[in-house]
């Protein structure tokens, strides 16, 4: 089997750890990002050589800068994965200022930050692939959670799609529910064949 070497936002905790523990455990290499050398101390031990854990905060720009340049400096990476992100709920007109700017410079912003770091060096080395994990609020938004669901529509559709076409390796985000609308020769969803 061959091993790839992946960066990983993120792993802390939830989907990021999952996908870091299930990577190693195959054999790839990771450098994962945390905001606390603590929580990723079980990977740090039973995988010293195929684990690297980097402190990113990925509203710090000039910090995703220099851990993807340093990613690279090390050798080939071969997927980025934007997984970096959190929740925040609660009424929109109840929240903060500082809170809503930080959820966007965590969600949306450290996003963009991270794959515009990493788009050079992609093409430097011939490609690679891309992976912005979002979550179900790009679909569905429900009351309480405005904030929580602003940022990951623009992150999961517009992630620099027509860098895309330097790459060697294209890459499509499909969410899980797709709205085709009805028009000639077509049926709405849920009437019928899909079309």
């Amino acid at each position: 089997m061959t091993t790839g070497t992946w960066l990983i936002t993120g792993v802390s905790s939830g989907f990021g750890h999952a996908l870091t523990t299930r990577l190693l455990e195959r054999g790839d290499r990771v450098i994962g990002t945390v905001r606390s050398l603590d929580k990723v101390t079980d990977l740090r031990k039973r995988y010293p050589d195929t684990f690297r854990a980097k402190i990113l905060d990925v509203t710090d720009t000039t910090a995703v800068r220099a851990v993807v340049d340093e990613a690279f400096a090390a050798g080939r990476v071969d997927v980025i994965v934007s997984n970096a992100g959190y929740g925040l709920f609660g009424a929109a007109e109840e929240l903060t200022d500082a809170q809503v700017d930080h959820i966007i410079a965590t969600n949306l912003t450290g996003s963009i930050t991270l794959i515009r770091a990493a788009l050079p060096h992609l093409r430097a080395q011939g490609g690679g692939r891309v992976v912005q994990l979002s979550s179900y609020g790009g679909q569905v938004a429900f009351p309480g959670n405005s904030l929580f669901w602003a940022p990951p529509p623009p992150s999961t559709a517009g992630s620099t799609p027509h860098e895309q076409g330097h790459l060697r390796h294209r890459c499509r985000a499909r969410p899980g529910h797709r709205h085709r609308p009805a028009g000639p020769g077509r049926r709405p969803p849920g009437r019928g064949h899909r079309p």
